[in-house]
This record gives C-alpha cells, sequence and structure tokens, in this order.
C-alpha cells in the first residue's frame, strides 16, 4: 500500500500543517468524552496506525476510539489523505526534536546518530514507510529534521549542493533498510508463517530443485561456507539482522566519503 501526500484541498492542508501547536485537550470528567481537536484527532489517528497499521486506518476507527462517529472528525479534518498529512509530519516531530538536543561531540558521531534515530524511529512507526516520498508532506517537522542535520554538516564545512545530495543519501539509506527490516517484523504475523518454518521449508528444497546451485552460483556457495549469511541472532528475524548490517555499513561508507571532503578530517567520538 503507497500513500501519495497531496490528494486534498492544498490551502487547507498547509494551513493545518502549519498552524501553531494546539493547546492539549483539558483531560475529561469520569463518564464524559474529551473534547475534540485537530491534535487529538491526529493523535489517536497515530495510535490506530500503530497499533494496527495503515491498512486499519479510517475516520471510522479513529471516531470509535474517541468514542464519536466518523462524521463529527470532519469539522477538525476534512479527509482521510488530509489526516494522513497530518499523522505524518505530527510523528516526524520525534526524531526532529532528538536532533535538535542533540550534543554529539562532533559532525561525524552527530550524523550516525541522527541516522540510528531514523531508523529506530521508523520501527516504531512502521506505517510512515507506506508514505511515499514522491509527494513531500512539506510540513514543519520534515523541515526540521532536515535543517539538524544540514546545520551539522554545514557546520562541518560541507558545501550546499553536497549538504543537500548527504542528506537525500543518508535519508534514503535508513528508509530503504528499515523498509526491509520492519516487513520482516510483520511476516510472520501477517501470513501466518513463523520465521524459521519458512526459510526451512523453502531454503530446504534448493538441493531438490537445484542440485546444480553450487556450479551456478560458486560465488555466493563459498561465501555461504565461509559463514556470510549465518544469523548470529537466533531471536530477530534474519532479513531485519541483514538490513541491519547492511544500515551500519552503508552509513560507514557514506561517513567516510563525506570525511574525506572535509578540509579538517575527523573521526567518530573526537
Amino acid at each position: 500500500m503507497v500513500v501519495y501526500p497531496g490528494r486534498g484541498d492544498a490551502r487547507r492542508t498547509m494551513s493545518l500543517l502549519w498552524r501553531s501547536p494546539g493547546e492539549a485537550a483539558p483531560a475529561p470528567a469520569a463518564g464524559r468524552r474529551p473534547e475534540l481537536t485537530v491534535d487529538l484527532v491526529v493523535a489517536t489517528a497515530v495510535e490506530v496506525a500503530d497499533a494496527e497499521g495503515m491498512e486499519a486506518l479510517s475516520m471510522r476507527a479513529v471516531g470509535e476510539r474517541l468514542g464519536r462517529t466518523a462524521m463529527s472528525l470532519y469539522t477538525y479534518v476534512a479527509s482521510k489523505n488530509e489526516l494522513v498529512e497530518l499523522m505524518y509530519d505530527h510523528v516526524f516531530g520525534e526524531p526532529a526534536d532528538a536532533a535538535e538536543a542533540d550534543r554529539s561531540p562532533g559532525w561525524r558521531a552527530a550524523t550516525e546518530a541522527w541516522a540510528v534515530r531514523l531508523w529506530d524511529f521508523y520501527l516504531r512507526h512502521p506505517w510512515t514507510l507506506e508514505v511515499s516520498t514522491a509527494r513531500p508532506v512539506l510540513g514543519p517537522n520534515e523541515y526540521r529534521l532536515f535543517e539538524s542535520l544540514a546545520a551539522v554538516l554545514h557546520r562541518a564545512g560541507l558545501p550546499p549542493a553536497r549538504i543537500r545530495t548527504a542528506y537525500g543519501t543518508l535519508f534514503n539509506l535508513v528508509r530503504g533498510q528499515v523498509q526491509v527490516a520492519a516487513e520482516a517484523r510483520r511476516a510472520g504475523a501477517v501470513t501466518g508463517i513463523p520465521e524459521d518454518v519458512w526459510w526451512r521449508e523453502r531454503s530446504g528444497l534448493l538441493d531438490e530443485v537445484a542440485p546444480d546451485f553450487g556450479a551456478r552460483f560458486p560465488t555466493l556457495t563459498a561465501m555461504a561456507r565461509a559463514g556470510a549469511f549465518a544469523n548470529g541472532n537466533e531471536s530477530e528475524p534474519y532479513l531485519e539482522q541483514e538490513a541491519r548490517e547492511t544500515f551500519r555499513a552503508g552509513l560507514a561508507s557514506v561517513l567516510d566519503s563525506l570525511e574525506a571532503q572535509l578540509e579538517v578530517p575527523e573521526r567518530s567520538g573526537a
């Protein structure tokens, strides 16, 4: 499922995205339903998506959590599409807040921490991976996340054009690999087939259906014998582990490349 932002009324949605933060809704008296606000509707929708996934998100589902009808929500949020945009930018406040508060010693440590926090964020809110980046939401928290990394790299002396491509490289490195990790986590629940059973059934058939596998793929076979595909942590899905290792290796390569372009190189922890 891919959700493309920007399908509602542009002026209304952008005004809601960039509105001043509303006051927290007061706690309702015993037996009373909470007063509705845009913030409360958005926060409740995030709860639905976090717990049940994007496929479970609907105005009706949000209304039920609030003890209201779906129709009562349209006064605050005009459509599900608009709601998704508000949810998306709302949760991106988490890594943006953390990045702005970061006090890592040096650009490399700060950039690494930025990427790791983004990885953890996506695993907390995997539904955000279904919101396409081909049409950015253009909300304040997206910009804050960009600004936080851009400021670190700017202070390090990276040229503006290289900052832009560095951000895109890091953002998409995280998003691409964490999507594999997030899907690996959900695979057992969605398919009903446990991770170890799936691998055992499928990989166990290779010798039968491809008896010449070793001859056809000699490099991969040698890598397997050397333990390159071993699962070092039986408690997590194999592809989640592989995705994390790939992310870490890719991150180190990007940081090395950036370091080579800076006038005063700096090592992690300096």
